[in-house]
């Protein structure tokens, strides 16, 4: 009962946005005051227990075994890819997917390794939050969430879903149904050692760590999804970095 819930909230959620409320930069951010405070905790987060985690984990695993542990985390969410290339109709793509977690399940030893990536079996990454914008629904609202951070509203029921409907989660029992959940903050973690210096220049070097990440996390989603239309997006003429109360 709870996932057509969730499937009709997000498309009630995001269909909140209409092109009329999206300001002139292409950003609809009704709720900035608690994203801005969401933000500055995520950052306490990140500075005095994610980062050193991080600087930790780095040190400690050579690069070949981080890429490994990064691979398993890959591995285990293209069940998820499936699922959603198919609601999406895209067939193809599912059976694409499908034939590389079998691939790396038996030949990669369970995803640690990638060799369907040598055979040409290129992974298609995706998400419910694509689902529901393949159905049409809007991006919604910008929202900043704890701990995993830049997000709208349809991508935030999106990531709700997609760990409901993790296969990992819903066939196993405790403990194993938690793989999933300590892969991706190992993964997570990886990524925060090897991208380290382009993530401190965003949150603790910009005039506004907020803004900017914020408009960083819409154009990438927006570039992804397909979304190119400037006039509908974004005002080429705006500055991301430019005073918002410069005209008051």
């Amino acid at each position: 009962m709870i996932r057509p819930i969730l499937i009709c909230g997000a498309l009630a959620l995001a269909g909140c946005a209409s092109n009329n409320e999206v300001s002139r930069s292409g950003i609809y951010d009704p709720y900035e005051k608690d994203n801005r405070q969401t933000h500055e905790f995520n950052k306490a987060v990140d500075k005095y227990l994610f980062s050193p985690a991080s600087d930790g984990y780095g040190s400690i695993f050579p690069a070949p075994v981080r890429q490994s542990f990064s691979n398993f985390a890959d591995h285990l969410s293209l069940p998820n890819d499936v699922i959603n290339h198919t609601l999406q109709g895209d067939i193809d793509a599912a059976a694409l997917t499908t034939v590389r977690f079998v691939v790396n399940t038996f030949f990669g030893i369970a995803g640690f390794f990638d060799p369907a990536t040598e055979f040409d079996i290129a992974r298609e990454d995706t998400d419910f939050g694509e689902t529901l914008h393949v159905w049409g629904a809007a991006e919604g609202p910008y929202v900043e969430l704890p701990f995993f951070g830049p997000s709208t509203s349809r991508d935030a029921v999106g990531l709700v879903t997609d760990i409901i409907m993790n296969p990992f989660v819903v066939l196993f029992q405790d403990p194993t149904q938690y793989i999933g959940v300590v892969a991706y903050v190992v993964d997570a973690m990886g990524n925060r050692y090897d991208y380290d210096t382009t993530i401190d220049s965003i949150l603790y070097e910009s005039a506004d760590s907020y803004a900017q990440a914020r408009i960083l996390y819409l154009q990438n989603r927006r570039h992804t999804l397909g979304v190119e239309g400037e006039d509908t997006y974004l005002d080429p003429d705006f500055d991301p970095y430019e005073d918002p109360y410069d005209d008051f």
